[in-house]
This record gives structure tokens, sequence and C-alpha cells, in this order.
């Protein structure tokens, strides 16, 4: 006899097949001429579904959701938790094995006095405002981006300009905190005077924050109350160590200070040799003002950061010409200053010969970051490199640029790759008196001109008293470029400003410091290195990765799918059985085992529900793969192959899918190469 096992799932697509995301599909690769074309954009993007989606197959929720929840804390489930892991060992290959770097695992509870002195007891804060009666909290620039975005919104109503529908939050909780839009049309001038601080509204000091919102009547939203003036908020959780409390501690904010802390016995271990780059995966902890985006914005997150050392005076990269034809999307600080978005198209090694990328080491990373987020399935029309502006840049940044994720809530920073000049260093090295350098030594002696201070002593210690000692340190150990800036100031004013080490500027005048030429003869040349810093929030990429998945099959809206590579995936492998025969139970749990033995998660449903059903539910969670077993397979052992995305199927021997479903996980063949192997399958068996 015949059966049709899955007739229903087999029906070919007569669609035109698109893209909804360049990396959904299953196999690492779309399914190619082989599989029937299907629209992946027949339906608009639907939040209310795919939020649906996640809530139900448990990919995250809110932490203690049984007591009623905590803003900013999440738990991740087992997809979710799979998820990440195969985020972060794709992240482990793609940089730390192959760029062979130092590996790190450092504390969280972190030494106030290493945050004090790394800058973020007195600056690591977001500007935050009140409602003026009801006292509820809001970030000031997210209020004033909020509420100008929904004016905007607005002003398209009125003018009669269609919008895909809005992407209302999936809980009630987050619809209070939706700012809603009127339908007024604004003045041609007002929508362009919007845009323009939309485009810089990462520029904006607190003061200035308060003043747009004064210009602009920005009130809350909810309440129509005006909001008290911006006051700054410290980000970090602050602890104690010990049982005395006389120890003070945070949680930290980064795992970026465990590196430089670390650093000599770093430098030991590489022989102290640089270039070279130490890396570490951790959680990071920020007591955010008003986190309200899922896990966009959160107060306990994971991150990945790469601190890779570099020479100050050779910033180029052995690698720089294998990713220098890497095409990014950049938009540069002059155009966001202009008031403008507009995205150019450009190779790095063209970004970086036109100085609009500072360094080839910079460019390099950024090219790694840009082939690493298409790696794992994010789309690259919806991801950009925004530069820093010039009130972003930390003032000891030589240059910054954040990779930003288009989803639904708008253009997300999600990796930051920064150069911090050599400040962590230095500071760490003044503050510690342990020299934190690079000792190198020179084939031949050289004679070398240097800047010398002279100080006088005891008027230099009236004059700045407890921070004078710090302040001979910085000024002693300045590079000979910063030096002679400072030199030519006190012989031209007679005075000069000094930014310290602790952040502030002090005035330096020419009876308390002078700065004499010297010619010294070095056998061995010292200096602090400068530090690249790719820093990832894998929280982020994370659900940027599963919206940009997230599709409904055509022929039915409520059939949603998410197309997760398969080297991210979850689950790799669904295994699944047309009867609830006891013989075909045993079968598939043993192909199960086989595929668990070679390092391929599966996952086994022989519940009772339809194929259909199965399939329908494994491909919510993004599983790439289907193994199917019935009463022939017990009779000619073999199984049938699912493809998650197009339906198709293919079929073969037992080991021979175990062995392809191997490979295309691996990514050493693609659903192509999987024809080249299996037979087309009908949607029939012979079993007599």
């Amino acid at each position: 006899m015949r059966i049709r096992p899955y007739s229903s799932l087999v029906r070919p697509f007569s669609r035109t097949f698109s893209i909804m995301s360049s990396a959904a599909a299953a196999s690492n690769s779309s399914p190619n001429d082989f599989t029937q074309p299907l629209n992946k954009t027949a339906h608009a993007f639907d939040k209310n579904d795919f939020d649906a989606i996640l809530s139900r197959r448990f990919f995250f929720i809110p932490s203690f959701e049984i007591y009623g929840g905590v803003a900013g804390l999440y738990d991740y489930g087992p997809p979710g938790s799979a998820l990440q892991a195969n985020i972060l060992d794709v992240w482990r290959k793609h940089y730390i094995i192959e760029e062979d770097m130092l590996e790190l695992d450092t504390t969280i509870m972190t030494l106030s006095d290493v945050l004090k002195t790394s800058g973020h007891v007195d600056k690591f804060a977001d500007w935050m405002v009140k409602d003026s009666k009801t006292g509820e909290i809001f970030r000031a620039d997210h209020l004033v981006e909020a509420v100008i975005e929904a004016r905007l919104k607005g002003d398209k109503e009125a003018r009669g300009v269609t919008e895909q529908p809005a992407e209302e939050e999936g809980d009630k909780k987050k619809k209070k905190k939706k700012v809603k839009h009127v339908a007024i049309k604004l003045e041609d001038s007002v929508v362009e005077e919007y845009e323009s601080l939309l485009a810089q509204i990462d520029n904006y000091t607190g003061p200035e924050l308060g003043e747009l919102m004064k210009k602009h009547k920005i009130v809350n939203p909810e309440t129509g109350n005006d909001m008290t003036e911006p006051v700054e908020f410290n980000l970090m959780f602050e602890s104690n160590i010990g049982p005395t409390g006389q120890v003070k501690g945070y949680l930290r904010p980064e795992t970026a200070q465990g590196h430089f802390v670390n650093f000599a016995r770093l430098l030991e271990f590489n022989n102290g040799r640089v270039p070279f780059a130490s890396a570490q995966i951790g959680k990071s902890f920020r007591n955010e003002i008003a986190p309200r985006q899922g896990l966009l914005r959160v107060r306990e997150f994971t991150m990945a950061e790469i601190e890779h050392y570099v020479d100050p005076t050779d910033k180029r990269h052995a690698r720089f010409n294998e990713v220098k034809s890497v095409k990014l999307a950049l938009l540069p600080k002059d155009v966001q200053q202009e008031g403008k978005t507009d995205l150019t198209s450009m190779t790095v090694g063209d970004a970086v010969g036109q100085k609009i990328i500072d360094n080839e080491t910079l460019g390099y990373f950024l090219a790694r970051t840009q082939l690493f987020l298409e790696k794992i399935g994010i789309d690259p029309t919806r991801l950009r490199c925004r530069q820093h502006m010039a009130n972003e840049m930390a003032h000891y940044a030589a240059d910054c640029w954040d990779f930003e994720i288009q989803s639904s809530f708008g253009w997300i920073e999600c990796v930051g790759c920064a150069d911090r000049s050599a400040y962590d260093l230095t500071v760490h090295s003044k503050k510690t008196k342990q020299p934190l350098r690079v000792q190198q030594s020179l084939p031949e002696p050289r004679v070398v001109d240097k800047l010398e201070c002279v100080f006088e002593a005891k008027a230099f210690g009236l004059q700045f008293r407890k921070d004078a000692g710090m302040l001979k340190e910085h000024l002693s150990t300045m590079e000979k470029e910063q030096l002679q800036v400072v030199k030519d100031d006190l012989e031209k004013n007679g005075s000069a400003k000094v930014q310290g080490p602790d952040g502030k500027t002090y005035e330096v005048t020419s009876d308390l410091l002078s700065i004499n030429p010297i010619t010294v003869t070095e056998h061995i040349r010292e200096f602090i290195p400068n530090v690249i810093e790719p820093s990832f929030g894998i929280g982020r990429i994370l659900y940027s990765l599963l919206e940009h998945s997230f599709w409904a099959r055509e022929q039915d809206k409520a059939r949603g799918v998410l197309s997760l590579p398969s080297v991210v995936a979850p689950i790799k492998c669904l295994i699944v059985c047309l009867s609830q025969d006891p013989q075909l139970r045993v079968l598939i749990h043993d192909i199960s085992r086989k595929l668990r033995r070679i390092g391929v998660s599966s996952r086994v449903d022989d519940s009772s529900a339809s194929i259909g059903k199965k399939y329908a539910r494994n491909d919510e969670l993004g599983t790439p793969f289907g193994c199917t077993v019935d009463f022939a397979s017990l009779k000619n052992g073999t199984i049938t192959l699912r493809e998650r995305d197009s339906t198709a199927q293919l079929i073969g021997p037992i080991d021979t899918v175990i062995s392809v479903v191997d490979q295309l996980v691996k990514g050493t063949i693609d659903w192509q190469g999987a024809t080249e192997q299996l037979d087309t399958y009908s949607g029939v068996q012979d079993v007599d």
C-alpha cells in the first residue's frame, strides 16, 4: 500500500521568493532553485504576534513573573538560553579562536577605587527628569525622542502619508508608556527642525535637553504635567565587600576594567609583545533609569568585550587586507551634525584611506563585526555604523563607531567599537604606581629629543594642595606631543589648561612650571599601548536577530516562523513520527541519540498532535530541519528530511540523513549540497 504522510505540508508555493532578512535561511544559505519559491513578506511584521510567540515558547520572560516582575530584569527560557549560548559560541570562534586572543573571566564585584580611577563613579550617568507632580521618572533624551517622533508621526498622518501599521507593545505595562500621536499637521520648518533634532539626539548635554523640553513644550505624555530640570543619575549598583561595610564596591557596568588591571600579567603571558588582544564574556549591570524596551534596555545583561592593545605609533593591522573590501553602511559624525541621517556605503579600505575611520586596526574590527553579525543572521540592510559626535565621544577617545541595528524600536546600538587611546592604562598606572607599559629593546641606541617638566615644588604644592602629586605625575608622564601643547601655551599666554586623569581641568602658570627640551640616549623604548575596544551587547543582538528572523506563512498569517540560521538555532533538528506505534517511538529516540552523540541538538516530538502541528510549533522555535519516521522507515530504513523555510523534503537512508544534517548544521554544505546526497521526496513511500 501507499500512504501520504503530509501532503498538506509539501504543497508547492507559487509566489515570488523575497527576503525579509538576508540571513533568514535554515542552513546558512537560502533554499536554492531546487525548492519552490516562497514569499516571506506577504504579511507586515506584527509585533503582537511576534511577542506572543516569544512568550509562549519561553524565549525570555520578566524575572520574578509570578511576583509581578521587576523592570529591566529578564529570565531566558530553554530556547532563549540555547540561542544565547550559540551566539556566544560563534563569537568565541569568530574572535577568540580565529584571532588568537587571550580569554579572561574577571570578577563582577569591582572595587570602588578601580571605578573611581576609570571615571565611572563620577561620570557614568544618564540625564533623568521627573513629572513635577507625580514624580514619575523618565530618561531625558528618550522622552524628548519619543515625543518628537510621535509629533512627526501625527504630521504624516495629517498629510495623508500612509505608514506600516503601528507596532504596539505586547503587554499593557508597556503600552502605558507608549507616546500616543495625534494627527496634527506641522509647518514644514518645524518638521525640518524636528528631524534635525532627532538626528543629533545623542549629541545633547543635560542642560541642552532641558532647554529643548522648554522650547518644544515637552511634558509627561500621560499626565500632561511639566517635567523637572534634567539631573545626572549614576547608573552603577553600589554595594559593600565584606561584613564591616568599610570596603566599598560596585557591580561592574562593563567588563573592560578587568582587562586593564590585569594588563601587566597579560603582557607577560604574551612574552612582552604587542599587538595582542584580551577577550571576555560576562555579566554587567547598569541601574537604568526607566527600562521599557524589553531586552534592549535592561539592568543585568551579558557582554562580550575585546581589548586590543596596539603601538600608538603604528595602528596598522597585519590582516587588514583580508577585510578591506568589506562594505559598511556608514553614518559619519559630520552628516549627523548637519541634521541628516543619510548613509554612505563604502569599503573599509576606502573609509580608512580617506580617514573617515581613524586607523586600520579600528577598521579591521569594524569589518570583522559586520561579518560576525551577518554570520549569525542579522539583516545587513538593517545594519549601520554610526560615528560618535563630538559631545558623545569620551574625552580620551580618538574615534568611536556604533553598530546600530534597526528593529521595531528604531535604530538601537548593539556593538560599540572605540579607539580608547591610552587612557585606561594611563590612569590605572598613575593611581597604583604600577608600570603598565611595554618595553621594547632597540636594535641600536638612539638619541631622542624630549621635554622635561621642572616644577617650583613649594609653590606648586600650595597651589594644588592634595592634587599636586597627581598632577605632577600626570604632567611628567605626558606624551611629547601633549606636553608640547602645554609648553606652547605657557610661553604664549603664561598659563595652560591641563585635563587631569580625574577628568578635572587644572590651570598651570609659568611661575609654577617650566618645560625644557632635553636630549637623551635610549637603549629601550617604553610606551603605554593604545586600546581598540569592540564591545557587544549580547541581549540586544539576540533580540534584533529574533525580529529579523520572524515572518508568517503566506497562506496562513497565524503560522509564524523564525528563520534562524542553523549555526545559532536553539534546536537543530526535530524528529517526529506519523504514528504512536511503539516501534516508531523507539526508532525516533534512537535517531535522536545518534544526533546528540555527534553534537547535534535535537528534539523528539512523540505527542499525539498532527504532523502539521508538530512542524508548525517547531518552526516557531526556529528549528531548521526535521526528520520524519513512518512505517516505511521500519521496512526500508529510510527517513525524510524537511527544510524549515521552504518546507522542501528529501529522503534517504537513516544514517545518510543523519550525516547530511550534521554537515548542514556545521555549514560544510548548504541545502543544494543536501540535494546532491539525498533524493527528492515526492510525499509518498513504498511500504510493501
